[in-house]
């Protein structure tokens, strides 16, 4: 059974700093892409951070500079290191995991950054 177990959500003030984690098991198959997507609320989900296998990595110009996307291909594991939040940055997070064949995501963590 494939699971994709989030943490390190919660509140924050504006100019703060959280860490999320994402933790897969049971995925056949080597984890290509890991990467992390927001929704606040309204609005489409989109795409915060990817980070390939080979630690190619891929920022929204948004968070550029602030957000660093690390992975632990041992652990099955990826991380999202958020600095300087901004209010706009209230959202649920989701994990996203990518084999090549098979795509999962976890069941999202909601982050709100207040003023």
């Amino acid at each position: 059974q494939v699971q994709l177990v989030e943490s390190g959500g919660g509140l924050v003030q504006a100019g703060g700093s959280l860490k999320l984690s994402c933790a897969a098991s049971g995925i056949i198959g080597i984890i290509n892409v890991m990467a992390w997507y927001c929704q606040a609320p309204g609005k489409q989900r989109e795409l915060v951070a990817r980070i390939t296998r080979g630690r190619t990595l891929n920022y929204a110009d948004s968070v550029k500079s602030r957000f660093t996307i690390s992975r632990d291909n041992a652990k099955n594991t990826v991380y999202l290191e958020m600095n300087s939040l901004k209010t706009e940055g209230t959202a649920v997070y989701f994990c996203h995991v990518d084999t090549g064949v098979s795509k999962y995501w976890g069941q999202g963590n909601q982050v709100t950054v207040s003023s």
